[in-house]
C-alpha cells in the first residue's frame, strides 16, 4: 500500500512497480466490492507483464463481500472525491521512477469500468488508452463527455450480463464510433456472465475468456501506452 496526495488531502492504493524495473503506467479501478485481494492481484499481474500499476482505494478502507452492501457503497460513492483520488493516482504513477510512459492506460472492472470511461474523458491529456470490463455508468447524470476521449477504447463485456447488457455495450460502442469518431471496440465475450474475469468468484469466473481478455488488454496497452 502507498499513500499519495489527493487535492489537498491524501488517498491510498495498491502499487506494484514493473517486474522489469520500469514500464508503462496502468491505473486499475476497483469493482463495487472495494480494494479487495482480487484487484490487488490484478495490479500485481500487470506488473508481472512489465507495467507499473496502481489501484487507488476509492472507498478509503471500506470493502465487502456482500452484494447488498457493495451496492450501497457504490451508490454512496462521492464522485467528486473519487475524481480527485483518480487524478492523484495518475499523478503518482506519472511521477514514479518505475513508470516509463508519458501517459497512462486505465482498466476498470464493473463499477470501475464505468469510472475508467469517466476518467479517460475527464483526464484526456494523461489517459491515453482505456479498457473497461463489463462496466458502464451506474450513476444517473454521471455520463462523461465522450467527445473528450483522446485515446482508443477496447472494452470487454459479457453475453450473459443483467447489469450491463451486450445491447448497452454495443450502443455505447456505436455512440463512440459514429457520433464521436473514436477508436472504440467493446467486445462481447460469448456465453459468460458479468464479472467473468474475477477468479475469486468461481460461480461466474470463466478462465478461458478471462485469459483471452487479459492477453488482449496487455497487447492493447503495449501498443498504446508508451
Amino acid at each position: 500500500m502507498v499513500e499519495f496526495p489527493s487535492n489537498g488531502s491524501s488517498a491510498q492504493g495498491w502499487f506494484a512497480p514493473s517486474a522489469t524495473g520500469s514500464g508503462p503506467g496502468i491505473l486499475v479501478i476497483q469493482e463495487w466490492w472495494g480494494l479487495v485481494p482480487h484487484i490487488q492481484e490484478v495490479v500485481d499481474r500487470f506488473a508481472s507483464e512489465g507495467f507499473t500499476a496502481l489501484a487507488p482505494d476509492l472507498y478509503h478502507g471500506e470493502a465487502t463481500t456482500e452484494p447488498d452492501e457493495a451496492g450501497k457503497l457504490m451508490m454512496a460513492l462521492n464522485l467528486e472525491q473519487a475524481a480527485k483520488d483518480l487524478r492523484g493516482a495518475i499523478a503518482f504513477l506519472k511521477g514514479s521512477e518505475a513508470t516509463s510512459s508519458e501517459g497512462v492506460g486505465v482498466v476498470g472492472y464493473c463499477m470501475g469500468g464505468g469510472l475508467a470511461l469517466v476518467v479517460a474523458c475527464n483526464e484526456p491529456q494523461d489517459v491515453v488508452a482505456c479498457a473497461p470490463y463489463y462496466g458502464l455508468i451506474p450513476w444517473e447524470g454521471a455520463a462523461p463527455d465522450y467527445s473528450k476521449l483522446s485515446g482508443p477504447v477496447h472494452g470487454h463485456y459479457a453475453e450473459n450480463d443483467d447489469f450491463f447488457s451486450p445491447a448497452l455495450a454495443k450502443a455505447l460502442e456505436t455512440e463512440l464510433r459514429e457520433t464521436h469518431g473514436k477508436d472504440a471496440v467493446l467486445e462481447v465475450h460469448p456465453d459468460v456472465d458479468h464479472a467473468f474475469f474475477n477468479d475469486h468468484r468461481p460461480e461466474v469466473h470463466s478462465p478461458e475468456e478471462a485469459d483471452k481478455a487479459f492477453a488482449e488488454t496487455v497487447a492493447f496497452f503495449r501498443r498504446t501506452v508508451r
